[in-house]
């Protein structure tokens, strides 16, 4: 199939190109990239007005099978990147049992193949049913695919142990995506400590939980010389300790998601768990110093740690429920309303940190729009404004804390490898 896409606003970090031309995708690759290409095509696009952009690489999902298909399946969940202008997703191993061997990775393969309309990446786990005691088959995993291994959902707490599975992950030529929580220090904290966990009468969690096992992650990565990536970072200290990592030259990269630097502890009024996410929505003052990190680009990614939930499990106390939220199908309009729009972040930047600076993390020939490459793609109104409607979500989760917010930025068009896999 060809498609032609006239007269977009094309954002291409990797080429430095900005600017209203028009891009030709003859089957799975884009083939012409230039101004007024008059050529026959099945499908012709009119992208005026619209950003043109590399498809969104998210690195951080749950998607939830196997083990919980009542929360989200494969499926569910490919469709919902789509919605959200995703066109790679990369899926946590905290499933049941875990992604934790050669034999789940080829597993997760071979269902995605199957169900999914976006290209899902295999991110094993470090340690074996993500118990902690012995490592995961590290090499195994990578030979069938694994782009990374995490432990996200939970921090490695075996110094050794973690240690020796960088030196793996170095050997692999793979990135360590670390969720960083001291568990010793959480105490049964569900929010951050502070005034309004007080007021609540919840427990709180300190900013301590996280910048303790980042500082420990950014030194074992140091030693090791492995590719570490911060995962969901939401202190300012956590910050600062990554902008120290990138002075001194160390391969270190971190994320934020859309929730922590649009929302504060001080936004929960009453006992909602749809606010309830690990790491937990920080202080005003987190929250600015991680804007100004996007800002200033010492943090790389937006990802959205997307954590689907069954509405009965989020009817729940915050004390009771479980930890996340859904992310895919709000991540841009918020990045477009909350950064963009208030100056924060250019178009550029916007792209940088959701396609081509997380297809440079992972090491993968993505993010990009320059000719030759497979054509994941994706075409949004930047000025569209619309409510979030949870009813319109295609993920099976509805948790969400911006439901019936306003935001601007609607995508139009998902393109994965030359097909439209999602169409507004």
């Amino acid at each position: 199939m060809n498609i032609l896409i006239k007269n977009g606003y094309v954002i291409d970090p990797a080429t430095n190109r900005e600017e209203v031309c028009d891009i030709y995708v003859e089957d799975n690759c884009i083939t012409q990239v230039e101004k007024d290409i008059a050529k026959e095509a099945d499908e012709v696009i009119d992208a005026t007005a619209c950003y043109v952009m590399p498809g969104f690489i998210d690195l951080h999902v749950h998607l939830r099978e196997p083990g919980f298909e009542y929360k989200e399946t494969i499926k569910t969940g490919a469709m919902a990147a789509a919605r959200g202008g995703f066109t790679s997703i990369c899926a946590m191993p905290n499933t049941n049992p875990a992604i934790d061997s050669a034999q789940m990775v080829a597993s997760l393969n071979d269902k995605a193949k199957k169900d999914a309309v976006v290209h899902v990446l295999p991110v094993g786990a470090v340690t074996k049913g993500q118990i902690g005691e012995e490592l995961a088959d590290i090499a195994g995993m990578v030979k069938e695919g694994a782009v990374a291994i995490s432990e996200d959902g939970k921090s490695v707490m075996d110094t050794a142990l973690y240690q020796k599975a960088m030196t793996i992950a170095k050997e692999e030529g793979i990135v360590v995506l670390a969720h960083c929580e001291d568990k010793s220090l959480v105490r049964g904290g569900v929010m951050n400590a502070g005034k309004t966990a007080e007021t609540l009468g919840m427990p709180g969690i300190t900013n301590a939980v996280e910048d303790v096992i980042s500082a420990r992650d950014i030194l074992l990565a140091k030693e090791a010389g492995v590719k570490l990536h911060l995962c969901h970072c939401s202190t300012k200290d956590s910050a600062w300790m990554v902008e120290k990592a990138k002075e001194e030259g160390l391969p270190v990269t971190a994320e934020v998601c859309p929730h922590h630097f649009v929302l504060a502890d001080e936004d929960i009024v009453e006992d909602d768990a749809n606010y309830k996410m690990n790491p937990p929505l920080r202080s005003r003052e987190d929250v600015n110093a991680l804007k100004e990190a996007l800002r200033n680009n010492v943090i790389d990614v937006i990802a959205t740690d997307h954590a689907p939930h069954s509405e009965e499990e989020k009817k729940k106390s915050i004390k009771e429920s479980p930890f996340g939220i859904v992310g895919l199908e709000t991540a841009f309009a918020l990045t477009v309303t909350e950064l963009v729009n208030t100056g924060y972040l250019t178009p550029r930047q916007l792209v940088e940190k959701m396609s081509f600076n997380p297809a440079k993390v992972l090491g993968i020939n993505k993010g990009t729009l320059q000719e030759g490459a497979i054509a994941d793609i994706v075409i949004a109104n930047p000025k569209e404004e619309y409510i979030i409607d949870t009813k319109d979500f295609a993920s099976k989760g509805k948790n969400t804390p911006f439901q019936g917010k306003t935001v601007c930025g609607k995508i139009l068009y998902t393109i994965v490898g030359g097909q439209v896999v999602y169409k507004a």
